[in-house]
């Protein structure tokens, strides 16, 4: 049976300093069967790709701490880079890489923001395949 896994690939609003950057990222390696991939600070965006991989519901959950981690150590009030931003989490999309379809990411994505509306009190925006509206 092919393994099911998907890659989360969140952009979040920081990428000067390294300390915030590395707290936010490493709440990722907290999660069983999720690894780490990437972290990729620009300091002229002042923002961070960071990217991991794994089974869906362990992804879910390290998605969701890594924002809850993101939103108590960035401070928006402050914040300046040459790319626009939403918040502290910018974006947190989910990309089906085996044995998962875009419309399981689609679901998956609105579980996930639910959860993290409802219990950070985060408003959250979703767009293309899980979006509620087809503009978005």
């Amino acid at each position: 049976m092919q393994r099911r896994l998907i890659e989360c690939v969140p952009n979040i609003s920081e990428g000067r300093d390294r300390a915030k950057i590395d707290a936010i990222a490493n709440v990722v390696t907290t999660v069983e069967g999720v690894r780490l991939l990437d972290v990729d600070p620009g300091k002229a965006t002042n923002r961070t790709v960071i990217t991991f991989v794994g089974e869906p519901e362990p992804v879910l959950e390290a998605a969701y701490r890594l924002i809850a981690k993101a939103q108590e150590l960035i401070d928006m009030r402050g914040h300046s880079g040459e790319h626009p931003r939403f918040g502290a989490t910018d974006v947190c999309p989910l990309v089906p890489v085996s044995g998962v379809s875009m419309e399981e990411c689609a679901e998956y994505a609105r579980q996930l923001g639910e959860r993290v509306g409802g219990e950070l009190g985060i408003p959250v925006y979703l767009y293309e395949a899980a979006a509620s509206e087809e503009k978005r």
